[in-house]
């Protein structure tokens, strides 16, 4: 759930919760939704370690009346076809290849969102609640739950403000542990699995504030500048970090021809690390991103982590949204 959705948000460095407002907004601030002005479907898919991991997302948003919309989307994160080799050497001692098994390990995200317009021109609120599962094969599975908040507001001068509070009340999962599984693979390693996990997990809140501005130059070109800044409530790596809190920022732009094509890059995930000779130094991920729009079609795609600046491997991400006003 931390990943993000969207070629085009995570082509900016995610640098989008202040202005947000299509069918994505579900994942990034629900208080966007409210812009929707007719039904909206969102997909998208990006493979991350040399394909061993597919995320996959879909979204569908739509308006209630003139002041509310709802949204629902599901998030899959999952590894495929893993060998099981625990049982690859058989009581007497033989190797038995036969006794490799497959299985696979995946994330479920279900969010369903609501989002309504204040009395105060300009000033909208939205809120998420979360359903989520996770499988490892027969061995684990857990069920959580969680909510989010977020608030938009947007003044006469055309600067946009956004707060989204993720996981407000904490988002709790609950493992179930198959103790047959469990006692089967408990001496394939020794010194290893041999107590069984902590059945509960908690994920703390986050909040992410942003900020954004759009300029129109010569009726045909528009500059789109957005920052963010993203708080966890613990200490870390980011940038700015303390026993109680860390802050990482992210900066995005979006320059657009015609309201048809877009170049959006933006820079995010600054982190201190540590190096082997114990100096530390100031890291960075870079993203590029380009989207395609004719009618109510937007084909978006991000490539991230340019220059493996960071240590996960780069992605190429793919969306795709579809306005329903297209077949009006």
């Amino acid at each position: 759930m931390n990943i993000g959705v969207d070629a085009a948000a995570l082509g900016m460095s995610n640098a989008v919760v202040s202005q947000t407002s299509d069918v994505n907004s579900g994942y990034w601030n629900p208080a966007g939704l409210v812009h929707l002005e007719d039904k909206q479907l969102a997909l998208m898919h990006s493979s991350y370690f040399a394909n061993i991991a597919n995320y996959n997302y879909i979204g569908f948003g739509m308006p209630l009346d003139n002041r509310s919309a709802v949204g629902v989307s599901l998030i899959r994160f999952g590894v495929d076809d893993i060998l099981d080799t625990t049982q690859l050497i058989d009581d007497e001692g033989n190797i038995n290849y036969d006794r490799i098994s497959t299985f696979s390990t995946a994330d479920y995200g279900l969010t369903f969102s609501y989002a309504r317009k204040l009395p105060l021109d300009g000033l909208n609120f939205g809120v998420n609640a979360k359903v989520i599962r996770r499988i490892i094969g027969d061995f684990a599975s857990a069920w959580g739950f969680g909510l989010d908040a977020g608030i938009q507001f947007e003044n006469k001068s055309g600067w946009k403000f956004g707060l989204m509070a993720r996981d407000i009340t904490t988002t709790y999962n609950a493992w179930s542990i198959d103790e047959d599984n469990f006692e089967r693979i408990s001496g394939a390693i020794e010194g290893q699995n041999q107590e069984l996990p902590e059945t509960t997990e908690i994920t703390i809140p986050k909040l992410q504030i942003g900020m954004s501005k759009q300029w129109i130059f010569h009726y045909d070109y528009s500059l789109l500048a957005a920052a963010n800044l993203n708080v966890r409530f613990e200490e870390n790596n980011d940038v700015f970090s303390t026993s109680f809190a860390s802050i990482n920022p992210a900066l995005g732009f979006e320059f657009g021809y015609t309201d048809l094509v877009f170049l959006r890059g933006g820079v995010g995930n600054f982190q201190n690390e540590r190096q082997i000779d114990d100096s530390e130094d100031l890291t960075f991920q870079p993203n590029f991103g380009v989207g395609f729009k004719y009618k109510g079609i937007q084909l978006d795609y991000a490539f991230t982590d340019i220059g493996d600046q960071s240590a996960a491997l780069y992605s190429n991400v793919f969306s795709l949204k579809v306005d329903f006003s297209v077949f009006r």
